[in-house]
């Protein structure tokens, strides 16, 4: 059984950072894409953040590029985003992903395997 586990949330004030891991286990790693997707209260889930299995490309939201980095440790099938200079707007529950291994990664994103979700991570960034 694949399982995607998120840790790193919590209550930052604007301006902070965060840094959110994803521990994958139970499933096939290897050569997919993986990212962050998150989901604001009342707003549709959207992409944040994606990495090639080599790690040689990666995109990110218009809203996050310049202060997110999404980074990948393929040995240790995790996948990471530091997060700095946080805005209230980024309140949101953050969600890991990883595609089905056919798919692309591309600036809009990509499309998560169904089975390949985390439970997400809460992030609040007070004002």
């Amino acid at each position: 059984q694949v399982q995607l586990v998120e840790s790193g949330g919590g209550l930052v004030q604007a301006g902070g950072s965060l840094r959110l891991s994803c521990a994958a286990s139970g499933g096939t790693f290897s050569r997919r894409i993986m990212g962050w997707f998150r989901q604001a209260p009342g707003k549709e889930r959207e992409f944040v953040a994606g990495i090639t299995w080599s790690g040689r490309t990666t995109y990110y939201g218009d809203s996050v590029k310049g202060r997110f980095t999404i980074s990948r440790d393929n040995a240790k099938s995790t996948v990471d985003l530091q997060m700095n200079s946080l805005k209230p707007e980024d309140t949101a529950v953050y969600y890991c992903a990883a595609d089905s291994r056919i798919g692309l990664l591309t600036p809009s994103g990509f499309v998560p395997d169904n089975d390949y979700w985390g439970q997400g991570t809460q992030v609040t960034v007070s004002s």
